[in-house]
C-alpha cells in the first residue's frame, strides 16, 4: 500500500463516518418551534459541526488502522473476494 493509497482510504473511512455521524442527536428548527425565514424546518437549529468532526475522527482513525492492517497483512486478498472465478491465472 502507497502512502497515496493509505491517505485515499483515510478520506473515504472519515467522510463515510461522517455521514453516519451527521444526523446523530441532531436538533432541527421544527423541533425547538423557531424556523428562521428563508431556511426549510428540517434545518439544524444549532451548529455542531466541531463536535460532529471531532467524534468523526476519533472514530475513523481505529477504524482506519484496521481496514490498512488487513489489506497490509493480507488476512483478505483479491482472490478471497473473486467469488464468481473471473481472476483465474
Amino acid at each position: 500500500m502507497t502512502i497515496t493509497a493509505a491517505i485515499v482510504v483515510y478520506a473515504v473511512t472519515w467522510f463515510m463516518t461522517l455521514f453516519c455521524v451527521l444526523p446523530i442527536r441532531t436538533v432541527s428548527q421544527d423541533e425547538t418551534n423557531h424556523v428562521e425565514p428563508g431556511t426549510p424546518p428540517g434545518a439544524p437549529a444549532e451548529e455542531v459541526m466541531r463536535r460532529k468532526v471531532w467524534i468523526t475522527t476519533l472514530i475513523a482513525t481505529p477504524l482506519w488502522i484496521v481496514i490498512c492492517a488487513v489489506i497490509l497483512s493480507g488476512w483478505i486478498t483479491m482472490e478471497d473476494l473473486d467469488w464468481f472465478g473471473r481472476m483465474t491465472p
